[in-house]
């Protein structure tokens, strides 16, 4: 059965974040007629040549799924009944935060397709010393609107319910030493997209400190494989990990030191050197078979 996100936020780069124009799902009763958005409509009437008749599945974000049946389909119009709502959201076992330095192309794209697809929380995108991209602040809103749907539509795919945050881009001394204590959600720029999602008390453990703060770091002679209290960590309810994962060309000496004084321990998965598009993903797999 098809899956589309239900965004309830203005879906352009228009500068009105704020500007909501549709009713969350779960406001609304089962059996209730609504009437569906154009980017749906365009992609499952249009593109996919859906019938009258025919179900699929809608997910805005706020927690569950509804499946819903098409009622009726004109030029620019369709609407859909809602049959039932499914509670499960196929969370990931950690809440996760990744602070990546951005890459250039499909592989920034790759990385944030399957970091979603393992349960990422929010990805927050950095710049740093090494790294290959520096947006223009012009530049900003375009991105970060291409890498939210980028998750949106890996979301589509997997079945998670709850989409992880794209986090506006930042330089990386500034994220290390941001009081996180002293943030809200709301002070993270999202896209429009998830302006009123990022605000939903499900992502607020964004705004608490860490359980635990990984750096995804080079094989070092000397340097324990697995920071000791991983395990540990691992073992609570629902734990909250941060990852640093830094640039092809390797975080600089004095971002390392930086993020190892701002509790970021290093962590090596293997012998072997992972690209930046790789290593968010052998963190999050790993981290998940250990918990479990």
């Amino acid at each position: 059965m098809r899956r589309f996100f239900y965004t309830i936020n203005n879906d352009h780069n228009d500068g009105h974040a704020n500007a909501s124009h549709l009713t969350p799902l779960g406001s609304m009763p089962i059996g209730s007629d609504i009437e569906l958005p154009d980017n749906i409509v365009h992609h499952w009437c249009r593109v996919l040549r859906a019938n009258i008749g025919d179900q699929g599945i809608l997910f805005d974000g706020f927690g569950g799924e509804y499946q819903v049946q098409l009622q009726a389909i004109s030029k620019k119009h369709a609407t859909v009944t809602l049959l039932a709502h499914i509670s499960d959201d196929r969370n990931a076992p950690i809440i996760s935060k990744i602070g990546l330095v951005m890459s250039r192309g499909d592989r920034m794209d790759y990385a944030i397709q399957k970091a979603t697809e393992l349960g990422a929380t929010a990805i927050q995108l950095l710049s740093s010393h090494h790294g290959e991209v520096s947006l223009k602040p012009s530049q900003v809103d375009k991105k970060l609107h291409h890498w939210q749907q980028i998750a949106i539509a890996a979301c589509e795919q997997c079945g998670l319910n709850r989409p992880p945050l794209i986090l506006s881009p930042q330089p990386i001394t500034q994220w290390l030493n941001t009081d996180t204590a002293s943030l809200t959600v709301s002070d993270m720029p999202v896209s429009p997209t998830v302006v009123a999602l990022s605000q939903d008390p499900y992502y607020q453990v964004l705004n608490h400190q860490a359980d635990m703060r990984l750096q995804m770091s080079v094989p070092a002679t000397g340097q324990p494989l697995m920071p000791e209290t991983l395990l540990t960590v691992l073992k609570q309810e629902l734990p909250y990990i941060e990852l640093l994962i830094g640039p092809e060309g390797g975080l600089s000496n004095d971002e390392c030191a930086q993020a190892e004084h701002n509790g970021f321990a290093p962590w090596q998965i293997g012998a072997r050197v992972l690209r930046t598009e790789t290593a968010p993903l052998v963190a999050l797999a790993t981290l998940h078979a250990l918990s479990y």
